[in-house]
């Protein structure tokens, strides 16, 4: 499977708002109601989707647009921070290992082109196969996070995976 990561282009605005602005296009598991159309398109015009706070990148097979990862800077303590990451899968390339391809692109992008040591990505726990797409890219479950956050009428328990520069060795 060839996969990779590429920057956001204007026409992939349309792509963006339906992952996480549409329910079909976002999944259960991402789907926190609609939000502003014009997000992304301030966002593009703004800075492309990167920054030195983060980014997006868009998920690629030959052609195809499979999805994006994302990732923003969290600070750790006065001095130092980490990355934290997260990834939308388009639904008809869902469950065939994209998304597990394309954290460990990310991660080995994040850590060639910066000084930072750790990555994390936080799931819902009830979401199994985002759990194992972080378990096959390498990260290390350190543990759930108790009513961390507020989806579908709810609070939810997550799940939080990191990765080290260490762990690549």
């Amino acid at each position: 499977m060839d996969v990779s990561l590429r920057p956001v282009r204007e026409d992939d605005l349309p792509f963006l708002n339906h992952l996480t602005n549409d329910l079909e296009g976002s999944g259960a598991h991402q789907w926190y109601g609609w939000h502003d159309p014009h997000h992304h398109r301030r966002r593009w015009e703004e800075n492309g989707f990167l920054n030195d706070e983060g980014g997006y990148l868009i998920i690629t097979r030959d052609d195809d647009r499979l999805g994006f990862v994302s990732w923003h800077k969290k600070m750790t303590s006065r001095v130092s921070f980490c990355y934290e990451m997260g990834l939308i899968v388009a639904p008809g390339s869902r469950g065939r290992g994209y998304g597990t391809l394309a954290q460990r692109l990310l991660v080995g992008y994040l850590f060639d082109h910066s000084t930072v040591n750790r990555i994390q990505a936080a799931t819902e726990l009830s979401n199994l196969a985002e759990q194992r797409a972080l378990e096959k890219a390498g990260f290390t479950r350190e543990g759930v996070l108790r009513g961390i956050g507020f989806r579908a009428g709810q609070w939810q328990d997550g799940v939080l995976y990191s990765i080290l520069r260490a762990d690549l060795n």
